[in-house]
C-alpha cells in the first residue's frame, strides 16, 4: 500500500510540475513579428532611473504602439509605463536635474512630430514644447536645463517658420510633378532626396517660446556640399551642447555633392548657441561621429575612421580631443584591431566603456582616457550587447541572443537583467542556442561559422542544410534575435542553418575586412562552399545531399554568384541581390566605393567588373558548372540601394536559360521587407521553395 501511495504521489507531483512548465512550441511568424522591440535604455543624470521605449508591434502598422517605460536603478521594483499614446515616442532625453523627459512624438492635432516634455516629479500630462511646421526631433537639454537643442528639416533659404510654410505651400500648389537633381545621389536607401535640409534649432524649454534656426543665413549652410550624413531614414545631423552651454558641437559633411567620385568625409564643427557662423574644428580627411563629452567636461570623445584613399574599409576607432578642441585626435584604441560599435562614459570612472564585434558576439570592454590599454569587462558569455548608455554612475544597455530577445541590463559590475519584457514568451519557444565552429580556409584564413538547429532537433536524424549568407559585406552574423531572416523561423521546417562570416566580414580585424577588395564575390563564395563542406564533416546530422543557400543584399549578391558558379545547391533564395556589377554601379545610391572595391572605373582595365559579375558567368550553364539550381528571387520595388532592375535581370537570365525560377516583387517594400503581412508571405514562400526542392 505504501509503495502504491508513493507512486501516486510521484504521478501527482509530475503532473503539477508539467502544469507549471510552459509547453514549448516551434517558433511561428507571430512569435517573431509580435515580439516586443526595445529602444536604447537611457539612465538619468543622477543614475537613479533608466528610461526606454517599448514597441508593441502589430501586423497592421496602424495598430502598433510605442511607449516609454521607466525603471528604478536603486531597487528591483518592476519597470512602469509612463506614456500611453498610440503614435509613440522616440528619442527620450533627461533634463540635467533628472526631473523631466523631453521626447519626440506626433500626438492628436500634430501634422508632424514635435517635442514634448514630461515632468516626472510633478506628474501630469506631457506638454508640447515646439510648434514648427517642419517638425522637430532629437532633443538635447542645455547644461542648465533652460533650453532645448533639436533638429528640423527646412526648405532652402527659409529664415523662419513662416518662410517654411510659404515654401511648402508653393510646392503643394505646383501644377507639375517632377524631381530635379544636379548632385549625386538623387536617392538613398528607400527615399528620393528632396530640397529640404536638416538644420539645428535652439528654443527655451517652455511652450510658446520661439525656436531659432542656428544655420539660417550662415555661409556654411549655404555651401552646395554642406549637410548631415545620409542614414537609413534620411539625413542625420548629430549635435551636442558643450559643457559651458554657450557652444554647440556637431558633425556634418562639406562635400556631399562629391559622392560620385570621392569619399564624403564627416567633420566636426562648432557654433555659438546664441547664433553665429559655424567654425570647422577638424581639418584632416578622417570622418567623425558619436560625439560625447566626458563627465568632467574636459574631453570631447568621438568615433573616427581614417578614410584611407584607395581602401574599402577602415576600422571605426575611439578617439578624444581636449576641450576646447585643439590639435589632432588621440586614437584611444589604435592597438585594437576591431571596430568600436558604441561607447559610454559613466561618472566616477577613469575608463570609457565600449563594445565591438567578434565571432558572433558583442561584449563589453573599456579603455582609459590615456588610451591603448583595452580591458575586457564583465559580460554575458554569449549574445550581443546591442546598445549602451551612461547616466551618473549608471551603465545600462540591451542584451540579446538568438533565443533571448532584447531586455534591459545594468553593466555596473556583473551584468544584471532589469526587465522581463520578452522572457515569458521566449520561454514557450522550442529553440536552442547557436553553436560555433572555426575552420581554416583554402587561403589560410580562420573562418568562423554558427550553426542553428531546428525545433524538435534529434541528433540521430539527418537534416538538410541551409547556408544563409549575411549582407554587408562589412557586417557579421550576430548571436541575436533578428526580425528579418530570423534564424529559428527559417530553420523551423526541419533545416540546419549555417551562418558563415566570409572574407570581408567585420569582427575579425581590418585586414580581414579589406581582403574583399578586388575580390568581391569569388573568395567569399568559395569560403561559403568550404564552410558547407566543413559542417558536413563536423556534424553527422547534416545531410550533405540536400543543400540550399540564400541571402539578402550582399548576401543576395553571393547567392546569385553561387547559382552562377556551382551546381551543388538544390535550391537558392536571393533577396535584393545584384545581377551585374556594372549595372549596380550605375543605378545604386553609391558609386565611388564600388570603383575602389573593383579596381577602378567601369571603363578602366580592371577585370573584376567582368570576371566577378554574376550575369557574365552565364556561359557556365552550357558547361554544366552553374545555373542549374532553382532560384527564388525577391525584391522591394522601392529599393534604391540594390535597385529592382537587378532582380528583373536575374529573373530574365534564369528564364532565358530555362532554370526553374520565381520572382516576388513587393511594391511597398524598399531594401527590407518591413510590413508584417509582406514578411509573413515572404517567409511562407521561402519555406515552400525550400520544401519543393529539399524534402
Amino acid at each position: 500500500m505504501k509503495t502504491k501511495l508513493v507512486a501516486l504521489l510521484a504521478i501527482v507531483a509530475s503532473a503539477l510540475c508539467a502544469a507549471e512548465t510552459p509547453a514549448k512550441h516551434a517558433i511561428t511568424h507571430e512569435d517573431v513579428w509580435l515580439m516586443k522591440r526595445l529602444d536604447t535604455p537611457v539612465p538619468s543624470p543622477d543614475g537613479k532611473w533608466v528610461v526606454f521605449g517599448v514597441t508593441d508591434p502589430a501586423y497592421d502598422a496602424k495598430e502598433s504602439s510605442s511607449d516609454l517605460w521607466v525603471k528604478s536603478l536603486a531597487d528591483d521594483t518592476p519597470a512602469r509605463r509612463i506614456t500611453f499614446n498610440k503614435p509613440g515616442e522616440s528619442g527620450p532625453a533627461w533634463s540635467p536635474d533628472s526631473r523631466k523627459l523631453a521626447f519626440t512624438a506626433k500626438r492628436d492635432g500634430d501634422e508632424v512630430s514635435q517635442i514634448y516634455v514630461l515632468d516626472l516629479a510633478a506628474g501630469g500630462e506631457a506638454e508640447r514644447i515646439t510648434s514648427l511646421s517642419t517638425g522637430a526631433g532629437a532633443p538635447k537639454w542645455s547644461p542648465d536645463g533652460g533650453k532645448l537643442l533639436f533638429t528640423s528639416s527646412v526648405y532652402p533659404d527659409a529664415a523662419d517658420d513662416e518662410a517654411n510654410k510659404k515654401a511648402a505651400k508653393e510646392r503643394k500648389d505646383r501644377k507639375y510633378n517632377a524631381r530635379a537633381y544636379e548632385n549625386f545621389p538623387p536617392r538613398f536607401w528607400m527615399s528620393w532626396r528632396d530640397d529640404k535640409r536638416t538644420h539645428l534649432f535652439v528654443q527655451d524649454a517652455k511652450a510658446g517660446a520661439v525656436a531659432r534656426d542656428l544655420f539660417a543665413g550662415t555661409k556654411l549652410a549655404a555651401t552646395p556640399g554642406f549637410g548631415g550624413t545620409n542614414g537609413n531614414s534620411g539625413e542625420n545631423l548629430e549635435a551636442e551642447w558643450a559643457p559651458d552651454g554657450a557652444t554647440i558641437v556637431f558633425t556634418a559633411v562639406l562635400n556631399r555633392h562629391d559622392g560620385a567620385f570621392a569619399n564624403v568625409n564627416t567633420r566636426i564643427f562648432s557654433l555659438p548657441a546664441a547664433g553665429g557662423e559655424p567654425q570647422r574644428l577638424t581639418n584632416d580627411t578622417h570622418s567623425y561621429g558619436s560625439l560625447a563629452f566626458s563627465p568632467d567636461g574636459k574631453t570631447l570623445l568621438c568615433t573616427t575612421s581614417a578614410e584611407q584613399a584607395g581602401k574599402v574599409y577602415d576600422l571605426t576607432r575611439l578617439a578624444s580631443f581636449p576641450w576646447p578642441l585643439k590639435g589632432e585626435a588621440k586614437i584611444l584604441t589604435a592597438k585594437l584591431d576591431r571596430a568600436v560599435s558604441r561607447f559610454a562614459t559613466p561618472e566616477g570612472s577613469d575608463r570609457i566603456y565600449f563594445t565591438y564585434e567578434h565571432a558572433g558576439l558583442e561584449q563589453l570592454h573599456s579603455v582609459s582616457y590615456a588610451g591603448n590599454d583595452v580591458h575586457d569587462e564583465a559580460s554575458p558569455a554569449t549574445g550581443t550587447i546591442s546598445s549602451l548608455a551612461a547616466g551618473g554612475r549608471a551603465l545600462t544597455g540591451l542584451w540579446e541572443t538568438t533565443v533571448n530577445p532584447q531586455e534591459v541590463y545594468s553593466f555596473n559590475g556583473a551584468p544584471k537583467r532589469l526587465t522581463a519584457v520578452n522572457t515569458e514568451k521566449a520561454a514557450t519557444i522550442d529553440w536552442q542556442p547557436v553553436g560555433h565552429f572555426w575552420f581554416k580556409s583554402a587561403k589560410g584564413r580562420d573562418i568562423h561559422s554558427m550553426i542553428v538547429k531546428p525545433a524538435g532537433f534529434d541528433p540521430a536524424k539527418k537534416y538538410p542544410l541551409f547556408a544563409v549568407i549575411h549582407g554587408g559585406a562589412a557586417s557579421m552574423w550576430h548571436d541575436a534575435f533578428v526580425l528579418r531572416w530570423n534564424y529559428d523561423l527559417l530553420a523551423r521546417p526541419g533545416y540546419v542553418l549555417l551562418l558563415t562570416d566570409y572574407t570581408g566580414s567585420t569582427g575579425y580585424g581590418e585586414e580581414f575586412a579589406r581582403a574583399i577588395q578586388l575580390d568581391p564575390l569569388k573568395t567569399p563564395g568559395d569560403e561559403i562552399n568550404q564552410a558547407v563542406d566543413e559542417a558536413i564533416k563536423k556534424y553527422p546530422f547534416i545531410d550533405g545531399t540536400r543543400l540550399a543557400a540564400g541571402g539578402a543584399s550582399y548576401g543576395g549578391h553571393l547567392a546569385n554568384w553561387l547559382q552562377a558558379t556551382t551546381t551543388r545547391y538544390k535550391a537558392i533564395v536571393s533577396h535584393a541581390g545584384e545581377a551585374d556589377l556594372i549595372m549596380q554601379w550605375g543605378t545604386s545610391d553609391s558609386a565611388f566605393g564600388r570603383e575602389v572595391n573593383s579596381g577602378g572605373p567601369i571603363w578602366g582595365d580592371s577585370p573584376v567588373w567582368r570576371e566577378q559579375s554574376p550575369a557574365l558567368q552565364a556561359g557556365n550553364h552550357a558547361k554544366g558548372m552553374g545555373f542549374k539550381s532553382p532560384i527564388l528571387i525577391t525584391v522591394g520595388e522601392l529599393d534604391y540601394r540594390v535597385p529592382v532592375n537587378n532582380a528583373y535581370m536575374w529573373f530574365t537570365l534564369n528564364q532565358r536559360l530555362q532554370v526553374p525560377s520565381k520572382l516576388l516583387v513587393f511594391p511597398e517594400a524598399g531594401h527590407w521587407i518591413l510590413r508584417g503581412e509582406d514578411s509573413r508571405y515572404w517567409y511562407g514562400e521561402v519555406h515552400a521553395w525550400l520544401a519543393k526542392y529539399l524534402k
